[in-house]
């Protein structure tokens, strides 16, 4: 069993130089928190991980299948498309320009590279499938997003037909927020090969906006082959959630994404406004992560796995789908460790998709490395900076008879100038008599 070592925990590590080495990370994460505090948004005093964990388990036990670690949840079923989004392998995103009719509070299109340009002009996106093509890389999953790709309706039915010729193989997919949905619409996109539409729904619209989403979500299912949800669950809407999703298996759609709530780290007086705080831990290992989508709300997640537990007690028809933020991350993770040849002392987790390695600090180092020889791992390697002896988890279990604490490094491999270097983020804690290798890791 790992410890995740925070600043409020640290203290209890008995060896002092571990004890230095991990204050270096918490207190990287405590000087993030501070500059979160500074966006003007109140962390919820009152951890929702319990509840969160606890409804798991329910759901677990219910009949949900929980999966990428448990960051990803569902029934009934998932679109291949998600799936896909676990590595990011094989799957490609464009879009045409960042224009949309809404202005979702939420929305963190502003923080992609180039917004502003992209709100007032437009990529090719026929152009650059047409360059993945010549890039000869297996495609399975493509979609075109925005903005609202609907605002260029002969540019998205161009995009599908090339996809479909170019890849015929691939599943194609749309976001749309729903309000240029009309029959054309939909017959072009189904004679352009569309294979799946993502409606978004918004909570905040009135409730007759809502219904006209609806209708037009209704009137897609009888053009193209998936028809789905994907809307952020706000804190305080699950009565108003509860009745969207009897009327969507009503409607007979295939899935709904339930996706957990983030601040884009604009529009703090909005949140502030529906008395809406951050999660007092946002990440379990802080990185710069490409998915732009800001901080996750506090008890938002907890809303999604409720309206699970709502679907399977309804016996709904549809796929319900809870994917939280950090499921979003775990393909950039991926993409960087899995495909580089990995360093003999550390390991590929596949749980969280970072290379983990093993440490033991000063005093233990000895100790560790006379038992490690004896048992033939000789792929170690100390570090006199920080004094420690660093090695591949799978190990640790070796130093069963000693009392001593190893730290559990987690890494990325990022390329530089000077080539692929191993950069690591974090280190939790375990005891060899409490760890196990293929169940921690």
């Amino acid at each position: 069993m790992i410890t995740e070592l925070t600043g409020a925990n640290l203290s209890k590590i008995h060896n002092p130089k571990l004890r230095d080495y991990a204050k270096i990370y918490t207190k990287i994460y405590d000087e993030f928190m501070t500059q979160i505090a500074e966006q003007g948004l109140q962390l919820d005093p009152l951890d929702p991980e319990p509840e969160a964990a606890a409804l798991r388990t329910r759901l677990r036990q219910t009949g949900a299948i929980l999966r990428n670690d448990d960051k990803s949840v569902y029934i009934n079923e998932i679109s291949t498309a998600c799936v896909a989004c676990q590595t990011g392998v094989g799957s490609a995103t464009f879009f045409v320009s960042l224009q949309c009719p809404r202005q979702c509070f939420y929305c963190f299109n502003p923080n992609q590279e180039d917004y502003e340009h992209y709100r007032n002009h437009t990529r090719d996106a026929v152009k650059e499938l047409g360059e993945l093509h010549a890039s000869g890389m297996q495609v399975s999953h493509l979609a075109l997003t925005g903005g609202e790709p609907l605002m260029h309706k002969p540019e998205a039915m161009e995009f599908y037909r090339t996809a479909t010729e170019k890849f015929p193989h691939a599943h194609n997919r749309l976001y749309t927020c729903g309000d240029m949905v009309d029959v054309p619409t939909l017959e072009g996109l189904r004679d352009s090969g569309l294979d799946e539409i993502r409606f978004s729904i918004r909570m905040h619209d009135s409730e007759r906006m809502r219904e006209r989403v609806l209708e037009r979500i209704a009137l897609a299912k009888n053009y193209i082959p998936s028809v789905m949800v994907e809307m952020p669950v706000m804190p305080g809407t699950r009565e108003t959630m509860e009745r969207i999703l009897l009327k969507l298996d009503e409607i007979g759609i295939r899935s709904i994404n339930l996706l957990e709530l983030c601040f884009p780290l604009l529009n703090a007086e909005v949140f502030q406004r529906k008395h809406f705080m951050l999660k007092p831990r946002p990440y379990h290992v802080l990185y710069n992560y490409w998915y732009a989508g800001g901080l996750p709300v506090s008890r938002s997640e907890v809303e999604c796995l409720h309206l699970m537990e709502f679907a399977l007690q309804r016996n709904l028809k549809i796929g319900v789908h809870y994917c939280s933020l950090e499921n979003k991350h775990t393909g950039q993770i991926y993409q960087q460790n899995a495909f580089a040849p990995v360093p003999p002392t550390a390991y590929f987790s596949q749980r969280d998709f970072f290379l983990k390695t093993a440490k033991v600090f000063g005093m233990d180092i000895r100790r560790a490395e006379r038992i490690l020889r004896r048992n033939g791992c000789h792929d170690y390697q100390t570090n006199a900076k920080h004094d420690y002896l660093e090695f591949h988890p799978s190990r640790v279990h070796d130093l069963v008879a000693l009392d001593i604490e190893v730290a559990i490094s987690s890494n990325v491999l990022e390329t530089r100038e000077e080539g692929p270097v191993l950069r690591e983020l974090k280190v939790d804690v375990v005891t060899p008599q409490k760890f196990d290798f293929m169940v921690d890791l």
